[in-house]
């Protein structure tokens, strides 16, 4: 039998126009060096999903060919399955892989086998099938000499568990011309597909071959992926700087969030098969594993807090200062001294954000606003500059002080005009961190549009 797995050694498959190049390195498969200078919020990769599967509760809510959220979409009269904006979105999906799966997909989801799985492994069973139908529309079905991402995707390396069989797949015609194929493509799965996002909430899974083969991972990356829905494509992935990248230099994305300091190790080993060397892995690991827990006692939360928007200098931050410019800012993971090494706790952060997203809801400002500020420096800590999750808690910051000064009942003795400007202040920064990435996913949502509608709101005020 044919062996169908990808014989291609070299990067010919990188477009001659690209940003980078593949170099070897003696410590992993290959790494993405920029072949240029690259202006911070540079897009620079792009390139469009090769398969996608919508997470089920999106299911009916967004298109399932362009992924795109709509009000009113039109179900396939044929299978019930799949809902799309208008008839070129199911026209395009059908000729992808919609017409390999219509008849059989509706008995496949409600079959016993199907219904056994565990979430995670209904995701994999549906992506997967989606993968399948697509390449057997192929001129010659499943061949990488007829698909460039294919061949790209079976020279990608398994993961840590490529010894888990491949769950069930819907009946195909014509059937992949071996279980050795689907194997292959799924050993594949667990560690290069992505999660799509729209405003950093998942709404879908994908695979995308060209930037799985690229890309490096790092806790503190100079680049990130977002998620471009436009009417009639499919969605597509740009890789887009958060900093300027000097020639030469590896371009690397977060496979997971930086957040995670004690998770990440577990999944690194488990699902990617690697042990990160990022300066944030190399200082936890010259600290310890056993990062101290952050106490629990009120007033010793509250002057922890004090001591971390000290280091990081989020007061000057809030005024517009570049404390976060440079590797040399005192904000830097080497130089946190060891009563704050507990703030590296993933509970710290959790209790944080639980305590802000509680109080704002609640209209407990004070609370908030001190909450937020901790929660602001411990973001300017743990994530690279003009990270989008910054951006997006200066926003939810502005909202909040909005609310407090100018919809809570009337707060004593407040400046108006000063509580104004700090919302602007704050509209200001989260622009600033949000422009770099640019806009993603359901553009005529999200946070640009909030930020426009909160100045109209606040210049009228």
């Amino acid at each position: 039998m044919q062996d169908l797995r990808s014989t291609m050694q070299s990067s010919d498959w990188i477009p001659s126009s690209s940003l980078v190049e593949l170099h070897p390195d003696p410590t992993k498969r290959n790494k993405a060096i920029a072949r240029r200078n690259i202006p911070v919020g540079s897009t620079v990769l792009s390139t469009p999903a090769f398969a996608t599967a919508l997470l089920d509760s999106e299911k009916g809510h967004r298109c399932d060919h362009c992924l795109r959220e709509q009000p009113s979409l039109k179900k396939c009269s044929g299978c019930g399955n799949y809902w799309y904006c208008d008839a070129k979105c199911q026209n395009l999906h059908w000729q992808t892989n919609h017409k390999r799966l219509c008849k059989r997909i509706g008995q496949f989801e409600n079959s016993v086998t199907f219904q056994q799985l565990e979430k995670h492994e209904r995701m994999d069973s549906l992506l997967l099938s989606h993968l399948l139908a697509q390449l057997s529309t192929l001129n010659e079905p499943y061949s990488p000499r007829e698909s460039r991402e294919l061949e790209v995707a079976l020279e990608l390396l398994p993961g840590p568990a490529s010894n888990v069989s491949a769950p069930p797949v819907c009946p195909i015609k014509p059937a992949p011309p071996s279980q050795r194929l689907v194997e292959d493509l799924f050993a594949r799965f667990g560690n290069n597909n992505f999660t799509i996002h729209s405003h950093l909430n998942s709404i879908a899974h994908g695979v995308f071959p060209v930037a799985s083969r690229l890309f490096n991972h790092s806790c503190v990356p100079n680049a990130v992926a977002k998620y471009v829905f436009s009417a009639g494509n499919t969605v597509t992935m740009e890789v887009v700087s958060l900093r300027d990248i000097a020639v030469g230099e590896e371009i690397c994305i977060p496979y997971i969030d930086p957040a995670l300091m004690q998770t990440r190790h577990q999944v690194f080993q488990i699902t990617y098969g690697f042990v990160c060397d990022c300066p944030a892995c190399a200082f936890l690991s010259k600290i310890g594993t056993s990062v101290p827990e952050p106490p629990e006692d009120a007033t010793e939360l509250a002057h922890l807090g004090a001591k971390l928007r000290d280091f990081v200098g989020v007061d000057e931050y809030l005024k517009g200062a570049p404390v976060v410019a440079a590797d040399s800012q005192p904000r830097s993971l080497d130089d946190l001294p060891p009563a704050l090494y507990c703030v590296l706790h993933e509970s710290y952060m959790s209790t944080l954000s639980e305590a802000f997203s509680r109080a704002s809801h609640e209209g407990d400002y004070a609370q908030a606003a001190e909450s937020g500020v901790t929660l602001l420096a411990l973001y300017l800590l743990v994530y690279p500059k003009n990270y989008p999750q910054i951006g997006m808690h200066l926003l939810e910051m502005a909202k909040t002080q909005w609310n407090h000064s100018f919809v809570a009942l009337n707060p004593a003795g407040e400046d108006k005009d000063i509580a104004k400007n700090i919302v602007f202040q704050l509209l200001d920064l989260a622009k600033s961190v949000l422009r770099v990435l640019g806009t993603e996913g359901d553009s005529e949502t999200g946070p640009f549009r909030e930020i426009e509608v909160l100045e109209d709101i606040a210049r009228n005020a």
